[in-house]
């Protein structure tokens, strides 16, 4: 079998513990950023979204016109442009990046950053509206024939494209959550299913669920899971654990810096008991969380700590070790069902150029062994 693995690429240099710096659309460490991932050997980038972050499409756009083979998994979220419109758009941008484009859905996890772009439903009617958007999109991207719509929040006639995919049948869609109603519409449309860093028997969980969805939805075959790491690495075990309580200091002392998806990080982003903030509205972080109250070392490399210092702000569970323990630690998610490995550091460049170094090719190598039988 083989493995898709993802990086994470933004517009500046920023994370949780370097503070943003340069322009917030800075195109020639964008491009370095890429390219490192191309050359590290990643399948794809996610170009993440936030209520204030640069567009995203037009991210990946720039990227697909600077790279040759780097997939790109363009974040998005329902709500805010017609379904119609946004099939228009990925599937111009699959034509023009030749079929290199996949899209993540995100339904939002929490009210206060949805209604920055001007929405104000709840998180169930949020999940009912991706159900209905996803649905258009797909039709919208397969369709021969023109086709109306009239449901809860989408109305239009006679609508027919005439840009299609290069991809066929159509884009691949991602989705992320958490929660019963992630599973259910995620299950339901999503070709890849996204978790994030999770103990192994939660994770597990997770996957039946979404396999239950899926199978619910009337589903033959479930879809592909991915699970996001954060993972820190050293040429020992004590060099890479002396390197993540570094990373941990400077969160707690200094408080996030930063991220990708934001550079707003007050009481509302970081939420939770450790932090003195409200507890976080999405599940996937309060799971995060739950995961960290219990210890901060789970199985065999998992690390928590950086989940709870920042209210688990997104993905940010760690996995310490060398290349050796964190690719072993990979693949034992990768034996319980997981398809997709998620990856980006605290270092983000460098991190990416590390993981194509020393950590990608260790998990290919034993997925190839036990290929050829010999695993």
């Amino acid at each position: 079998m083989s493995v898709e693995f993802i990086g994470m690429i933004g517009t500046h240099e920023v994370s949780e513990i370097h503070p943003a710096r340069g322009p917030v659309v800075d195109p020639d460490y964008t491009l370095r950023f890429a390219r490192a991932h191309e050359e590290a050997g990643f399948d794809r980038v996610l170009i993440g979204y936030g209520s204030a972050t640069p567009d995203g499409a037009q991210v990946a756009a720039y990227v697909a016109a600077h790279t040759e083979r780097l997939g790109l998994l363009v974040a998005h979220r329902p709500g805010f442009v017609a379904p119609t419109l946004a099939a228009r758009t990925f599937a111009t941008l699959d034509q023009f990046s030749g079929g290199r484009v996949a899209v993540h859905i995100i339904s939002g996890g929490r009210d206060a950053e949805q209604r920055r772009d001007g929405d104000y439903l709840g998180k169930d009617d949020r999940y009912a509206r991706t159900d209905e958007y996803l649905e258009i999109l797909k039709r919208a991207w397969t369709e021969e024939e023109p086709f109306g719509h009239e449901g809860r929040f989408y109305r239009f006639e006679d609508f027919h494209a005439e840009v299609r995919p290069r991809q066929r049948p159509r884009i691949p869609l991602y989705f992320g959550g958490s929660s019963q109603a992630a599973y259910a519409v995620g299950g339901k449309h999503a070709d890849t299913f996204a978790l994030w860093g999770e103990p192994l028997a939660e994770t597990a969980e997770q996957i039946a669920s979404v396999h239950r969805a899926a199978k619910a939805a009337g589903r033959t075959e479930p879809p592909g899971i991915s699970v996001s790491f954060r993972p820190v690495l050293g040429a020992t075990e004590e060099q890479a654990w002396e390197r993540a309580h570094r990373i941990l200091d400077t969160i707690t002392t200094k408080g996030p810096a930063g991220s990708f998806t934001s550079s707003r990080w007050g009481r509302e982003t970081l939420g939770s008991p450790t932090t003195g903030g409200p507890e976080p509205q999405n599940v996937g972080s309060q799971r995060l969380l739950t995961a960290a109250a219990r210890g901060e070392r789970h199985d065999r490399a998992l690390w928590t700590a950086t989940a709870a210092a920042t209210g688990a702000a997104g993905n940010s569970t760690a996995l310490v070790g060398t290349p050796e323990t964190v690719a072993k630690a990979l693949l034992d998610y990768v034996d319980i069902g997981v398809t997709t490995l998620l990856i980006r550091g605290y270092d983000p460049l460098d991190d990416a150029v590390d993981y194509g170094r020393a950590l990608l090719p260790l998990v290919r190598q034993e997925l190839a062994h036990r290929a050829a039988g010999n695993g």
